[in-house]
């Protein structure tokens, strides 16, 4: 199947199964006005996501990297009027559009974009005792990913949902010898979710609007 037949059945499904959306478009296009980088999660992506958070009764979720808040929209619309979203992003540029977004799609008070690196982040959550999240998004810098989710799994209870996304690279994660340290985070983060008797853990292909790339998606045990 080729990239274009891909991203037309992308193209199909964002029809059937988000359609239009003001905020989430708002949010794409005020992150494209600001110089984002075009990587947040697809339409469909996003909408399952929210699908999960829902599945999981979440109420409280973390996310590990926020660009311009087109995740975090997805998981705070899934929370409910008593839930929280603390989402971290390193760039004060990227949380201010963030910010703005979550507040045009009325979520100011639901979800909080936290400034600073993320590995401080969650240590400062860590030293607080922040009450144990119910489901965590890990979609940062990749070569952290493993130290992202150890903390993760510190900030969880049994029950939780770990979500790692790009972990396929477009096949890359198969280079054991790869001096890219993206693909090294990678490859360790993967072997962590498959051997850490706390989880219980998968990975799945994805393809479409966000080429060929995949996620990991576990289960605190």
């Amino acid at each position: 199947m080729s990239d274009t037949h891909a991203d037309r059945v992308d193209d199909a499904f964002d029809a059937w199964f988000v359609g239009n959306d003001p905020a989430l478009d708002r949010a794409l296009a005020t992150s494209a006005q600001a110089g984002l980088p075009p990587i947040a999660v697809s339409a469909t992506q996003g909408k399952l996501l929210h699908i999960l958070a829902c599945m999981c009764g979440a109420k409280r979720v973390l996310e590990v990297g926020t660009l311009g808040g087109y995740s975090a929209i997805w998981l705070a619309r899934a929370l409910g009027p008593e839930g929280r979203l603390i989402t971290l992003e390193i760039d004060p540029a990227h949380a201010d559009v963030a910010r703005d977004n979550l507040k045009a799609a009325g979520l100011a008070a639901a979800a909080e974009v936290r400034l600073g690196a993320a590995l401080d982040s969650l240590d400062a959550l860590i030293a607080a005792k922040e009450p144990a999240f119910d489901l965590v998004f890990i979609d940062a810098d990749k070569q952290n990913n493993p130290a992202y989710l150890r903390r993760a799994l510190t900030l969880s209870h049994p029950g939780t949902v770990i979500i790692v996304d790009n972990v396929v690279r477009g096949g890359a994660v198969l280079d054991e010898a790869s001096g890219d340290p993206n693909i090294a985070g990678t490859r360790a983060v993967l072997e962590m979710l498959a051997t850490d008797p706390r989880l219980c853990a998968t990975a799945l292909q994805t393809v479409g609007h966000k080429g060929y790339d995949g996620f990991a998606i576990a289960i605190v045990t």
